[in-house]
């Protein structure tokens, strides 16, 4: 092969390399473990960034005094970050008035690891990516998916929107942006493989999928299909202890003794639906249509994740060991 023949089928591989992300890893951060015991809490909160409204602020206030109680490592939002449309750039007030200036309790000036929701994608998706966000305030972390280890648990955070169909064939009058999404099935693949590859390599005692959409819900949104054919049975194969997920503005918590846990913490705002599909009973082992948040946790035998109301009160609470698994 002549050198310009090599040199020019050489770039074509590297610029789709690049542009596809085929062959790319999932970008993996680590959250040090700074208790003497190993042991990890965190709290979980989805659908949330309404400016205060809709009860916003009272969660974040119940968040701080929990956070408090349990010294909490970090944060977990599961998308939907800002309402109605997400942010429409990187000088958006909304940043400052939905998270800055809403969780200030001291337990919360901690490190917030997000993912984007459905609401997030009709705004500026690159504007809550951005580095000028975290230079705003420092607690701010948030991509499409990405992998987090802290000691014996690792986090698999997932962009679950482009999964679902009805946002690209029937997406009514919202505008998503599909910015370095496009084409939608290569994306899927691609994140896909990776996902699965990396939960198979993975060695932690604890494994975590954290996602917006609902696999297992009874929800207003109801499941979303295209998670449980393609998702879901990375899960299984793996055997994945927790997905964690918001869309619904409700909590919940669906599982079988000794499957995958499905837990629900949407419940950051706006709620109070009154929709509750049919679920069997055995599985569903809390629906509650309100505000609300999730704490977890985790210690190298077992997880602990409680669910408490706008008024901090304690609405159910579970526990999985390796020993015995579900409690």
């Amino acid at each position: 092969m002549k050198m310009g023949v090599w040199f020019s089928v050489s770039l074509m591989f590297l610029c789709i390399f690049f542009i596809t992300g085929s062959l790319s890893k999932l970008e993996r951060l680590k959250h040090p473990v700074t208790k003497s015991d190993a042991s990890l809490s965190i709290l979980v909160v989805g659908d949330w960034g309404r400016k205060g409204q809709f009860n916003q602020s009272r969660v974040a206030h119940q968040m701080g005094i929990v956070g408090e109680q349990l010294d909490i490592d970090f944060v977990v939002s599961v998308g939907d970050n800002f309402y109605d449309d997400g942010l429409t750039g990187e000088t958006d007030p909304s940043f400052e008035a939905s998270f800055s200036h809403i969780y200030t309790h001291p337990s919360l000036q901690k490190q917030w690891y997000a993912v984007l929701g459905n609401h997030d994608y009709r705004g500026n998706v690159e504007a809550q990516l951005s580095h000028v966000l975290t230079q705003k305030d420092w607690r701010w972390f948030c991509r499409r998916s990405f992998i987090l280890s802290s000691g014996m648990v690792e986090f698999f955070f997932v962009d679950t929107n482009p999964f679902v169909e009805k946002y690209f064939t029937e997406p009514k009058d919202h505008t998503y942006d599909w910015r370095n999404v496009l084409p939608r099935d290569r994306y899927i693949s691609n994140l896909l493989h990776d996902l699965d590859r990396a939960i198979k390599k993975s060695r932690a005692t604890w494994k975590f999928v954290v996602g917006h959409h609902g696999i297992k819900t009874a929800g207003e949104h109801g499941v979303t299909q295209e998670l449980v054919d393609q998702l879901l049975p990375i899960l299984k194969e793996h055997k994945v202890d927790l997905y964690i997920n918001g869309h619904d503005h409700c909590l919940q918590h669906i599982g079988t003794k000794g499957e995958t846990q499905f837990l629900t913490s949407g419940g950051g705002s706006k709620a109070w639906r009154g929709i509750v599909l049919p679920w069997d009973p055995k599985e569903l082992k809390l629906y509650y249509d309100g505000q609300g948040f999730m704490s977890l946790h985790i210690t190298r035998s077992k997880v602990n994740f409680i669910y408490y109301d706008v008024s901090g009160n304690v609405l159910h609470q579970s526990s999985l060991s390796k020993r015995s698994h579900l409690f």
